[in-house]
């Protein structure tokens, strides 16, 4: 059976510290959770896909904790690919928010993933894959990709914000014809192009343009998605002109609903690689499913809730996905029909 989709993004422990804007500790606390860019990204194609259609590398050090551990099987042990080396830590990382800021640093050695770590694992060539990293990284991310002889996976490349800088414009143009779906946030699209870091609809619309312009996947078949918060996603390809695809959470009653925004990107694109699998790769359908599976994640610290009901039915944060992407969908369709109007 193939494999719908990897990410290599990595497995974290996330820690957090709280503080106020003069950065005195604020008290309070919140246990280490489940965190990692390729974590959230797993989840949010997990939420539309079954186990074994997905799949994740995790490095457990000798320090794993028994509850994460059982947090993850929650979801399928089908999905882990469990590395173990007890002469090391796991990944961990420290969430610092001071005030509305919010500070990220590594604690402990990370180990990246690659292609190669796939081969003689179940999750050998799979049909999509997610990579978080510079254009720089992710030009060798792809040279390993294209080693493999006859594996051409949909190429979904998320650049990491500390490398959305001008000077990594020229890797970023190099990698793009073979990249399936380029996707920074908004702040990292401006940022990679030199422009003013005020991100407006027209701004984003923008910069989604130039970057379809370098050239974007195989004969220019790619697409360009800015994610954007609040205001949505906008989506574009050579072939159709661009659209916005709502935050699910967008007007002001639900604001209440958004605890933490924490891995909401990377959960929109393994939502974003599962709805291309099931919409037969109809970009524009499969944002609406990324849209959802964000909703999601932004309903409290660290991954969504899984649960089955009686009926043999998952829901998460007591939900139907299904139930969502139908509200979605129908708010899509009124404002197309508006603007039409």
């Amino acid at each position: 059976m193939t494999i719908r989709f990897v990410s290599f993004g990595m497995f974290i422990i996330d820690e957090f510290s709280f503080a106020d804007e003069q950065g005195k500790p604020t008290g309070e606390t919140v246990a280490p959770q489940i965190g990692g860019g390729g974590t959230y990204a797993t989840i949010g194609a997990r939420i539309w896909l079954p186990p074994d259609n997905i799949g994740m590398i995790i490095d457990r050090g000798n320090d794993f904790p028994q509850d994460i551990q059982n947090q993850l099987l929650t979801y399928g042990s089908d999905i882990w690919h469990f590395r173990d080396d007890m002469n090391r830590v796991t990944t961990r990382s420290r969430n610092s928010y001071r005030g509305e800021y919010r500070g990220f640093e590594y604690i402990t050695p990370r180990i990246r993933l690659t292609p190669r770590d796939l081969e003689r694992t179940r999750l050998t060539r799979p049909a999509s894959v997610h990579f978080i990293c510079s254009p720089t990284r992710a030009l060798q991310i792809i040279s390993e990709i294209q080693e493999i002889e006859g594996w051409n996976p949909t190429t979904i490349f998320e650049p990491i914000p500390d490398r959305c800088i001008p000077e990594e414009l020229p890797s970023l143009k190099a990698v793009l014809p073979h990249i399936a779906i380029l996707s920074p946030n908004a702040e990292e699209a401006l940022s990679l192009l030199s422009l003013p870091l005020v991100v407006t609809k027209s701004a984003v619309e923008n910069a989604a343009s130039e970057f379809l312009k370098m050239g974007v996947g195989k004969e220019n078949s790619g697409s360009v998605i800015i994610r954007s918060g609040a205001l949505g996603a906008y989506v574009i390809t050579s072939d159709r002109k661009g659209q916005w695809i709502d935050a699910f959470w967008s007007s002001t009653e639900n604001i209440d609903k958004v605890v933490d925004v924490t891995g909401a990107g990377n959960s929109f694109l393994g939502g974003l690689a599962a709805g291309l699998s099931i919409a037969n790769g109809n970009v524009y359908e499969a944002s609406l499913y990324a849209s959802v599976s964000a909703s999601f994640t932004v309903q409290q610290f660290s991954l969504p809730h899984l649960t089955v009901g009686s009926n043999g039915v998952e829901e998460w944060n007591q939900d139907s996905p299904h139930r969502r992407l139908e509200v979605l969908r129908q708010r899509q369709d009124r404002e197309i029909e508006n603007k039409n109007h």
